[in-house]
């Protein structure tokens, strides 16, 4: 072997430090494209994973973490597909390329919800139709019974007819529901309110001695009468059905008023039993209650929204519900 030259071991030094140099740099690029497709891969809305071959995790992203527990339970053969997971939906999607697995689950119950409660309301309005013509039928007939009926049989056609009753309200939101909140706005007296729901009260069917507190003082509402007549019975009836489940003899259902610049504003309390479930009050085809079919509360809100105020459940121990109407 000759010998190295002075001038060809520095050469040999200078292609050393710059082979180096090229590495740092290349370790730099190759540091800062992952640290690039980690920050993708975080900004994603969806949780991702980034699988070996043999399941460990190479990559993962914040939500892919909070969701810990359901990587066990996905398939690396399926491609799209959804599972259940402690009371959610996700969409999953799959890709093998070269020696990595790539999962996603996309969060898809809100999407769910909507398309299921869009199948229930198309059911539900169809039935609504259906049902519409016979129970329309029963309540003119049990009318010109009650003319003719013998004293005593009296409550039993006086039954009937608040049955009816019930059902035709179910119709009617149901109808309600499916179409949409349309306001029709009028000048209108709290007096005439309040004389349509004590009618509708005396339709109700309940047990229990019940009192009923309202304002006494008369007022002039802008809105649709047919609405927010609806949107007071129901909130009503939804306190006369928690008095009804309660264990005293009887109860009370107090409503108040507070007149501000802007709203009409009425708090409605009753003595019934507590509130179950509170995060599903206001979901459609979703009761609290035994006695109710989800939708009373729902649309309570829509009309109060539709009249540019709102329908809330006051914070405390006293379930107490406040309705919101713009001037």
């Amino acid at each position: 072997m000759s010998d190295i030259t002075a001038d060809e071991l520095k050469a040999l030094i200078e292609q050393t430090y710059k082979v180096e140099e090229e590495y740092v740099a290349l370790r730099r690029s190759y540091t800062h494209l992952q640290d690039t497709i980690e920050q993708v891969v975080e900004f994603l809305p969806n949780a991702i994973w980034i699988l070996e071959q043999d399941g460990t995790v190479f990559l993962q992203n914040s939500k892919a973490k909070e969701l810990t527990d359901l990587l066990p339970t996905l398939s690396l053969d399926s491609d799209d597909y959804e599972v259940l997971h402690q009371g959610f939906s996700y969409l999953i999607k799959t890709v093998h390329y070269k020696d990595k697995y790539l999962l996603s689950a996309t969060d898809i119950t809100e999407q769910k919800r909507k398309e299921n409660l869009a199948t229930m309301g198309q059911m539900a309005a169809h039935l609504s139709h259906e049902i519409r013509n016979p129970i329309g039928s029963i309540s003119l007939l049990s009318s010109t019974l009650m003319k003719r009926v013998l004293p005593e049989n009296r409550s039993i056609v006086s039954e009937i007819q608040k049955s009816t009753y019930r059902i035709e309200r179910i119709i009617k939101a149901t109808l309600l529901f499916s179409k949409g909140v349309k306001v029709h706005m009028e000048g209108l007296s709290f007096k005439e309110l309040l004389e349509s729901l004590h009618a509708a009260i005396g339709y109700y069917s309940f047990a229990k001695e019940i009192h009923f507190d309202f304002p006494e003082e008369n007022f002039t509402l802008k809105g649709d009468m047919e609405l927010l007549s609806m949107l007071f019975t129901n909130l009503v009836f939804n306190a006369i059905d928690a008095i009804e489940l309660d264990e005293n003899e009887d109860g009370h259902v107090r409503m108040t008023y507070k007149d501000d610049d802007a709203y009409h504003i009425f708090y409605i309390y009753d003595s019934g039993i507590a509130i179950e479930n509170a995060h599903l009050l206001f979901e459609a085809f979703h009761s609290t209650k035994e006695r109710g079919n989800g939708l009373g509360l729902q649309l309570s809100r829509r009309i109060a929204q539709a009249h540019g105020g709102d329908v809330v459940l006051l914070d405390g121990e006293q379930k107490i519900f406040e309705v919101r109407l713009h001037k």
